[in-house]
């Protein structure tokens, strides 16, 4: 079998194939007369649709790539104070972008500004914000663009207008997005394995205790915990459990490479695989599989499926050396945070000129050909960009 390498390409596959997905999904939701299976499960079904596993994939991958990248700034000198605020700042970022738009859900149709002009004015301010700019610019205008960004962002908090006609809200954190849940968990994952100097207890002992307090919560032990926000960070402890799942993968794979022990990599990993959704199963009782509730069961169980696929990938990436198969979604690998902002830049510029599909590209398989479409079509944009050195540093 083909040595694998120490930085697996799987990984940005992986990542890369999880955000086609995602775009798929989040498209697909507006697609009737679909079957059940694709979309998410109600919030009231014990029971797994294939978008409540799309997510958790990604936090997975967030772990996966986590210690490579702290290990590069450990190895290129940084000190653990820098790479702490390089941590802190990441995570700021994706707070304050899933803090908008959490608040985009509430949005009053009596504000100032159309929803469609206030979404594309925030995900202006994102871009300007966090563009990845190179080095060549001059430092002037650079700051001057970032500053535009930020002066935008807050005149778009100022005239936010929430709530309803009779009682309007201004911005605040009903819960904190899809970004916002990636930057909490990764802060978390991310402080930890830097104090861990990669310790395998550590790991192990932070992962066991994230399936604890979210089994605890879910067995009414720790209810208290759901409500303790922001004091309590972890929640109940799913989302940092998925990224930890993956740091503990990836550390597992550095060091076993390193040592030529892929054969016991190869076995770990599907014992993980089989254990997680052991585990997943062994606590249905405690409210079930349901993405919505983030039960221990819909946690062990996608776990289980990232863990798995990810093996998958390897072999096909790594192994078989098939990671051209993928080039065609690439971008969604490498611009991963332009490709996930790009939609909303889409269905505004869909609302404001008040664009709908027929109805062949609105339901049925007319409407899933629509989705994966889209999801195509924003990475294809979305590798433009790239090109034009236009992406976020995030």
């Amino acid at each position: 079998m083909k040595q694998l390498p120490a930085r697996s390409h799987s990984i940005d596959v992986f990542r890369a194939l999880t955000m086609f997905l995602m775009i798929f999904v989040n498209d697909v939701d507006a697609v009737s007369n679909i079957p059940e299976w694709i979309k998410h499960a109600d919030a009231n079904t014990d029971g797994l649709g294939f978008a409540d596993t799309i997510f958790p994939a990604f936090l997975f991958i967030v772990g996966l790539s986590l210690p490579f990248a702290i290990r590069n700034r450990i190895n290129k000198g940084h000190s653990k104070t820098s790479i702490a605020a390089y941590i802190a700042i990441r995570a700021f970022a994706l707070l304050v972008m899933g803090f908008f738009h959490v608040n985009l859900e509430n949005y009053n149709d009596n504000a100032l500004l159309p929803k469609s002009v206030w979404q594309i004015l925030i995900t202006i301010s994102f871009f300007l914000i966090w563009l990845d700019y190179t080095e060549k610019m001059n430092k002037q205008k650079r700051y001057l663009l970032q500053s535009a960004g930020i002066v935008l962002l807050v005149i778009s908090a100022f005239i936010f207008k929430g709530g309803t006609p009779q009682k309007p809200a201004a911005l605040q954190p009903y819960w904190w997005g899809i970004l916002g849940l990636i930057g909490w968990s990764y802060l978390i994952c991310a402080g930890i394995f830097l104090l861990s100097k990669e310790r395998l207890l550590v790991l192990v002992s932070a992962l066991l205790f994230f399936l604890l307090v979210n089994t605890g919560v879910h067995a009414g032990l720790l209810t208290s915990l759901k409500s303790s926000s922001p004091v309590w960070i972890v929640g109940d402890g799913a989302m940092p459990a998925f990224t930890m799942a993956g740091v503990l993968i990836s550390v597992i794979y550095t060091r076993l490479v390193k040592q030529g022990r892929e054969k016991q990599f190869w076995l770990i990993l599907f014992l993980c695989g089989i254990a997680f959704i052991l585990f997943g199963f062994v606590t249905r009782p405690y409210d079930g599989i349901s993405k919505i509730h983030a039960t221990p069961s819909w946690l062990g169980i996608c776990i289980s499926v990232s863990i798995l696929v990810f093996g998958i990938i390897i072999y096909m990436v790594d192994v078989k050396g098939k990671q051209t198969w993928f080039q065609i979604i690439r971008p969604a690998g490498t611009s991963t945070l332009t490709c996930y902002l790009l939609p909303y830049l889409l269905y505004s510029v869909y609302g404001l000129i008040h664009f709908h599909f027929p109805a062949f590209l609105a339901q049925g398989t007319g409407g899933i050909i629509k989705s994966f479409a889209t999801a195509f079509i924003v990475i294809f944009i979305a590798g433009y960009l790239e090109k034009k050195r236009i992406r976020l540093s995030v």
